[in-house]
């Protein structure tokens, strides 16, 4: 049976925007080739047509959770970007949210093609962090209040998912967006 034309490209994208929620949600050593596979509404079968292995498919579904910022967004202020990135909608789901705070510590020890995609991410955060302080910046360094700012917000919002007490984890997000505010 033929497909029509751009369906493999349709059923790849499928995957990684499946692997990507569910890697974030639930942690890169956490869910199988399988269970991916099951999610997307595929079979295991056909993961090969698309991906030679499974660092393959985590390599993009990295690549492909790091686009998916508060900070990915061209139209949208710094203030928006913090206050969405330091929200409690992002604190509740992982899986819809920064990479990096989500699996940035598993990713910081993993060798090869996935450390390198996590430390792809990390400094893509960085640079949209950058242009939206400095949208009109042509400087193609990281400033160090991009860097001040960066890590206050992954640390709180890794903090926040961390301590297991609501009012707490309240406490880090309102702390952090006043912090970023400055």
């Amino acid at each position: 049976m033929r497909y029509p034309e751009g369906h493999n490209d349709t059923v790849r994208t499928r995957i990684v925007e499946t692997a990507s929620r569910i890697l974030r949600r639930e942690g890169l050593d956490a869910v199988s080739i399988p269970k991916l596979m099951k999610a997307a509404g595929l079979t295991h079968g056909g993961f090969y047509i698309h991906f030679k292995d499974r660092d393959d498919l985590v390599v993009a579904a990295v690549a492909h959770a790091a686009n998916d910022s508060a900070f990915a967004a061209e139209d949208v202020t710094a203030a928006e970007a913090f206050a969405k990135y330091l929200s409690q909608d992002h604190l509740d789901q992982p899986d819809h949210g920064c990479v990096v705070a989500a699996l940035g510590d598993e990713g910081a020890r993993r060798p090869g093609r996935i450390g390198r995609a996590f430390a792809e991410a990390a400094r893509g955060l960085l640079r949209r962090v950058e242009k939206t302080l400095h949208p009109r910046s042509e400087r193609h360094t990281i400033s160090d209040d991009t860097l001040r700012k960066a890590s206050q917000i992954v640390g709180a919002v890794v903090l926040a998912r961390l301590v297991q007490d609501d009012a707490l984890a309240g406490r880090l997000l309102v702390t952090a967006r006043e912090q970023v505010a400055r």
